[in-house]
């Protein structure tokens, strides 16, 4: 663990993630993962942490990891279908991090979703938070269309809104 790691998330306010994200474009999101639910079976979520506790900072927790437990807490799992798929953002680290659950995992390998976490990764380097994170639902919705073809239940089973943790 270093120390400019620990600085980064220490000084990361929950400001910061409404001045990446402000209301409009949160709103611009929920759409975009609506809209792409029309097109598909599967289900999306978005979350963005500002910066990790203390306690999983000081045990240098990774943002892999901690998508993991966003993925478990928010039951993204529990779909019907195993087609839930989260993108987790953690804005200290500008760090993103997709978790597909085993439906998808199937189907998509995981370097297809490091390519699309990069690609995201680029635009918050520009400061292009925003769009950074349509690119990644516009990107994910391709591979769901192909994989979870809308059926005719269309059924949503999460909610669409992104979640500030």
């Amino acid at each position: 663990m270093g120390i400019r790691r620990i600085g980064k998330h220490l000084f990361t306010s929950r400001g910061k993630v409404y001045r990446a994200f402000p209301p409009a474009a949160f709103d611009r999101i929920e759409r975009a993962i609506k809209d792409s639910e029309t097109r598909h079976g599967g289900q999306i979520r978005f979350v963005v942490e500002g910066a990790l506790d203390n306690a999983p900072l000081f045990r240098d927790q990774p943002a892999r990891e901690r998508a993991l437990d966003i993925f478990s807490q928010l039951r993204i799992w529990d779909t019907e279908h195993n087609n839930g798929v989260l993108i987790y953002l953690l804005l200290a680290d500008r760090d993103v991090e997709i978790i597909a659950d085993r439906g998808i995992h199937a189907r998509v390998d995981e370097g297809t979703w490091d390519s699309i976490c990069r690609e995201m990764e680029g635009a918050f380097r520009e400061g292009r938070y925003e769009a950074g994170v349509l690119r990644g639902i516009e990107l994910i919705t391709a591979h769901l269309v192909e994989h979870f073809p809308k059926d005719s239940t269309g059924t949503n089973e999460l909610p669409d809104a992104p979640v500030v943790v």
